[in-house]
């Protein structure tokens, strides 16, 4: 079992990675589901998240209680809109489009009533 949550926080951390990279990708997100696995196969590397300069403020924060920064809320809620104006600029069918930007306009509003830090 140690080795499938040890491969689970592996793959959330490359995903992460790739976050850090593409704004239509979430970085935190995929950082708590690998401290989640971390937690279960490995203490030090659940540790090595917590204390992590750049990401572990955000995840101490998010833990502690639910908050998101307002830098990071803009960007997310930013990089919503623009996938789904992209999406309508590419053409997408209106009922794609639909589904879209109403998924999106969930998680928006979502992330949008977290307290901010």
């Amino acid at each position: 079992m140690r080795l499938i949550y040890l491969s689970i926080g592996w793959l959330a951390v490359g995903i992460a990675i790739l976050g850090a990279f593409l704004p239509i990708l979430p970085t935190v997100p995929f950082l708590l589901i690998a401290l989640w696995a971390f937690g279960r196969s490995s203490e030090r590397l659940h540790q090595k998240l917590l204390n992590d300069p750049v990401f572990g403020p955000d995840i101490k924060r998010w833990q502690e209680r639910g908050a998101i920064r307002r830098p990071a809320k803009i960007l997310a809620l930013s990089a919503m809109l623009g996938s789904v104006l992209l999406a309508a600029l590419l053409g997408v069918r209106p009922p794609i489009l639909v589904v879209q930007a109403l998924v999106l306009a969930s998680v928006a509003v979502f992330i949008a009533t977290r307290p901010e830090s």
